[in-house]
């Protein structure tokens, strides 16, 4: 998206002449903060913004960049399909409100760092509760809890030159997440559900290891040994370079997102190189190539659940585990499309107050959520 382009829009906006269908793609750029690359002072980016108030129907307080200070103060936005868009900031609530939320979802919290790592020989170490510093050996590898709730393998030379692999696993329950170094820089990233199995370190010519769920990487380079990421019958190489894998298993398909470098996507059948900026989307037995906005993707690893044209059984399938809730669905639901973005730290009830504007109704029983239409 060129600045003269969104400007264009702009233009065509304040004279009336913009499509619905230009009205619509100018109130994402605006959501998601695409006009902040704009040749625009603050006044002036503010007098649009107000312009779109108008016409959009957003509720917002007083902002000069709008994303960064959504993100700053973990605001929830979800903006809907059918054009109506919506910002709640997280400021004080009425006591009515905040009685409302704790009667009808006290059982249902956010996710948070929590993980089980498991050592060679079957020992088990909740990483939530284990105090920071030195965690185990494995061989010649020690491995760290840092203060900040990570966990770093560091191996010393003797274990990269060891002939046998020792494998170790970290999981994520549902409402979980992680993040990890491997023993030879690699940072990974987990989501919620998952998992990844690796060695505690790496030897001989390659580097590999296994994952379920979704997974983010940034791979230290090596060019004398490939990085390989295993999952659900798909296989990524690298030398170097940060990618995303989104291979849930009651997803539809395994997504792989490329921010930096390149990287080998095959499935047995066949393989694809995609560039920064595109998608290999793994379906069945074919892999297709598409262009895709990585802020998007990696939104979970910065704090953000983000929907792009999702339906609202793929919302709830997010919904469920990062809240770590069951879904069930009721009736005939109508069909609606999601595009937007919602805080990690919110609050479950204000996300369903948000979908409900769709027309779409929910009934909550402890931790189960009963999507009505």
């Amino acid at each position: 998206m060129q600045p003269k382009d969104a400007k264009e829009l702009l233009k065509k906006y304040r004279e009336g002449t913009a499509t619905d269908a230009e009205k619509e793609l100018l109130g994402d750029w605006v959501l998601f903060g695409k006009l902040k690359n704009l040749d625009l002072t603050d006044d002036q980016l503010e007098q649009e913004l107000n312009l779109l108030d108008e016409g959009m129907g957003l509720r917002r307080s007083k902002v000069t960049r709008l994303w960064p200070r959504i993100a700053a103060a973990a605001s929830i936005l979800l903006a809907l399909s059918f054009g109506g868009y919506l910002l709640l900031h997280k400021t004080k609530e009425t006591k009515q409100t905040q009685s409302f939320a704790q009667n009808r979802f006290h059982d249902i919290v956010p996710g948070g760092n929590k993980a089980v790592l498991t050592l060679d020989g079957g020992r088990r170490i909740v990483l939530t509760d284990a105090k920071n510093g030195k965690l185990a050996e494995q061989g010649n590898t020690i491995i760290n809890k840092t203060q900040n709730g990570q966990v770093v393998y560091t191996a010393g030379a003797a274990a990269r030159r060891a002939e046998s692999l020792t494998y170790n696993t970290i999981e994520t329950p549902r409402g979980g997440q992680y993040e990890l170094t491997l023993s030879d820089g690699t940072k990974v990233w987990l989501n919620a559900a998952s998992s990844i199995k690796y060695p505690a370190a790496f030897t001989g010519n390659s580097r590999q290891v296994e994952i379920t769920g979704e997974a983010y990487f940034e791979v230290a380079h090596n060019a004398a040994k490939p990085f390989r990421v295993v999952s659900n019958g798909q296989t990524v190489e690298v030398l170097g370079t940060h990618f995303n894998v989104n291979t849930y298993k009651d997803e539809p398909a395994t997504r792989t997102t490329l921010l930096e470098g390149s990287v080998k996507v095959s499935d047995g059948n066949g393989g694809a190189i995609i560039k920064p900026g595109e998608q290999a989307i793994l379906k069945g037995n074919a892999i297709s190539v598409v262009k895709t906005d990585v802020d998007d993707v990696v939104a979970w690893k910065n704090g953000l659940t983000t929907f792009e044209n999702a339906d609202i059984y793929g919302v709830m399938r997010q919904v469920s585990r990062w809240y770590n809730v069951k879904v069930v669905f009721e009736g005939e639901i109508p069909a609606r499309h999601f595009s937007g973005a919602v805080s990690r730290s919110a609050g479950i009830g204000d996300v369903l107050k948000i979908l409900e504007l769709s027309k779409i109704h929910f009934r909550v029983d402890g931790k189960t959520i009963t999507v009505t239409p």
